[in-house]
């Protein structure tokens, strides 16, 4: 691996977002709208799309700061006030929940009683604007502005020339406010519930407002950003309920059916999507098609929904949080003990390396929460160990962004290794399968285990500041155990010893042996481990030239708990426990010196177990 800068790696999230906007800026078909004069000022190439997390996560491109007027898109807002307002059953009096199928100014009624057929064509968007409470036209605007500001986390206003614009020419919004006084469904003179409604249509907003309306309502009513509550939370599913079935007007069933998600448009040019509990997006651009719909905002939200599967009948498994566990390898090592020296050396360069341990159902909130973190933690570190152990399911296109951010990850000359990715082989095949039609040099970096993936990260951690660590031989009197011992004491010691040499592979110690002998590793290393009911193998821990090992059979005598193989040949000391105990009696000061050295070793594991444990339950 070539040295990293500590710089961020970008977010393969808001790449597919600047494609997206890159594939559709050059579509020019539909038209501005023209028959509100203001409306047809707009320029018909811009083009802007926000997506924004239920957490108060942004992602964006285009131009989502160009202000335009919310249109149509106000109306599930101003419903939403309606019901909090006078209440449900007094809404529903008035206003139905049946789609219509028809145009957003169609004259739909109820036969019989004049109801309009639902709260997002306008004879039920102006009834529902009727029903904001106040005392004075000022006051009901004042709330409608209010409410609206909440959604969007900031103070917005009403655009004097759209509202103009919209007064003179609104003769046909007039014609459907005097037909609901006809039916009594407007008490009082249409024309202040006119003049507010078309204010409500005349407030001015951005994209970046947009994705925070959206998100709010994904949210259960709460603004992501500022906490602050909008909607009550019983009233949410009412709102999203009439923009699955009424939001996009005559186009709402082949909505529903390709994208999938509550949704509203607006004749400025917007579009308003909400996915429950996961985000919202806002997409601007005023070229319309016949059904009054932004065509770049429907032909994006197509895309969005398809290569993330954002379909709101779509749900994933939930999981308490996706990142289930997240520490450094400073914090948690490999079962590869080291010596004092490279200890050291991680304790001060492991947080460079971080694992991620993920769970559930990988769907698109999921993988973007862990994109996110990798790629706010990419300028600290050089290796992130991403474990999929506990992940249930990955789906297509969240592989495809995680195969990007390994790419990213090692074009910045960082590394992102993939843990028990072998659990999900479609997956892994699509990867392989990506990356070979890519013919670029990136390659999957997969470890079955979570332990041997941290201890290649240590490795590369201890190679690239010490080149010349390694396994050489030491000798007997630069052993741990003989830290301490006179050069007289060493040699009285090494007279007890027996050496011993083992092949690759070997069994030292088998699990049920009687615990007779202490080994103190002069060259070589071993593998402690156990069997799992499974039938595989656990590493509990990797030795190196000058430590030990069967340390516990001068403390409880009992059988071997675990099998001890050489991993490499392997050169060692054998010390009976006879004649470690025939010590204390001819020579005790080399016995308590032994047994401190023991003691230490000891501690040190359990510092390292209370570490871990720490961690983990953090």
């Amino acid at each position: 691996m070539r040295s990293s800068e500590h710089h961020r790696v970008a977010s393969p999230i808001q790449a597919y977002l600047d494609q997206l906007h890159e594939r559709y800026a050059g579509h020019h078909d539909g038209a501005v709208a023209t028959y509100i004069p203001e409306l047809a000022k707009a320029n018909p190439d811009w083009f802007g799309i926000r997506i924004a997390t239920t957490d108060g996560h942004f992602y964006e491109v285009g131009d989502t700061r160009q202000l335009f007027t919310i249109q149509s898109i106000s109306k599930p807002f101003a419903y939403g006030l309606a019901l909090e307002d006078v209440g449900r059953d007094a809404v529903l009096k008035k206003i139905g929940v049946e789609p219509t199928g028809d145009a957003f100014n169609s004259i739909s009624l109820a036969p019989g009683t004049g109801c309009p057929l639902n709260p997002m064509i306008n004879a039920g968007a102006i009834t529902a604007t009727s029903l904001v409470a106040g005392r004075s036209a000022g006051d009901r605007l004042a709330r409608l502005l209010s409410v609206l500001s909440l959604y969007a986390g900031r103070t917005l206003a009403v655009d004097r020339a759209v509202y103009q614009s919209e007064r003179e020419t609104g003769h046909r919004n007039r014609a459907i406010g005097h037909m609901l006084r006809t039916f009594n469904i407007l008490t009082d003179d249409p024309e202040p519930a006119l003049d507010l409604y078309f204010q409500q249509c005349s407030i001015a907003i951005d994209c970046r407002d947009l994705g925070i309306m959206a998100a709010t309502l994904a949210n259960g009513g709460v603004n992501p950003v500022t906490g602050e509550r909008a909607v009550r939370s019983d009233l949410v599913e009412s709102i999203l309920s009439v923009m699955t079935t009424c939001g996009m007007y005559d186009y709402a069933g082949e909505w529903v059916y390709w994208v999938g998600m509550p949704a509203k448009s607006g004749v400025a040019g917007a579009i308003a999507a909400v996915l429950p509990g996961q985000l919202g997006v806002g997409v601007f651009s005023p070229r319309l098609d016949a059904h009054g719909n932004s065509v770049r905002g429907v032909l994006a939200c197509r895309d969005l929904s398809r290569d993330f599967n954002l379909h709101c009948l779509r749900v994933p498994r939930a999981a308490r949080s996706v990142i289930r566990t997240q520490y450094t390898v400073a914090q948690i090592r490999s079962k590869r003990l080291r010596a004092e020296r490279e200890r050291t050396l991680l304790d001060t360069l492991g947080g460079r390396a971080r694992v991620y341990g993920l769970q559930g159902d990988l769907g698109f909130a999921a993988i973007e929460v862990v994109v996110r973190a990798l790629v706010e933690a990419s300028d600290a570190i050089d290796f992130a160990v991403v474990d999929l152990k506990r992940v249930t399911n990955i789906d297509e296109a969240d592989a495809v962004l995680l195969l990007d951010l390994l790419r990213r990850f090692e074009g910045a000359g960082k590394r992102l290794l993939l843990v028990s990715l072998d659990r999900h082989p479609r997956v892994l095949r699509l990867m392989e399968e990506r990356l070979s039609a890519l013919d670029q040099h990136a390659a999957l970096l997969m470890f079955p285990d979570l332990d041997p993936a941290v201890e290649w990260c240590e490795n590369r951690l201890i190679a690239a500041h010490s080149p010349a660590s390694g396994s050489p031989r030491v000798q007997l009197a630069e052993h741990e155990l003989c830290r301490g011992l006179r050069r007289d004491e060493v040699t009285h010691l090494e007279s007890l010893l027996r050496p011993c040499t083992f092949k690759r592979g070997e069994h030292i110690v088998r699990k049920g042996e009687s615990a007779d002998t202490i080994y103190l590793l002069m060259s070589g290393e071993v593998s402690v481990t156990v069997d799992l009911p499974s039938g595989r193998l656990k590493r509990l821990s990797t030795l190196s030239a000058g430590m030990s090992f069967g340390e516990m059979a001068v403390v409880d005598r009992a059988l071997r708990s675990a099998d001890v193989h050489a991993d490499t040949p392997v050169e060692c000391y054998a010390l009976p426990t006879a004649a470690f105990d025939q010590l204390g009696e001819t020579h005790p000061r080399i016995k308590l010196v032994l047994v401190e050295n023991l003691l230490r070793n000891v501690a040190h594991m359990l510092s390292r177990l209370n570490q871990e444990v720490a961690t983990l339950c953090d």
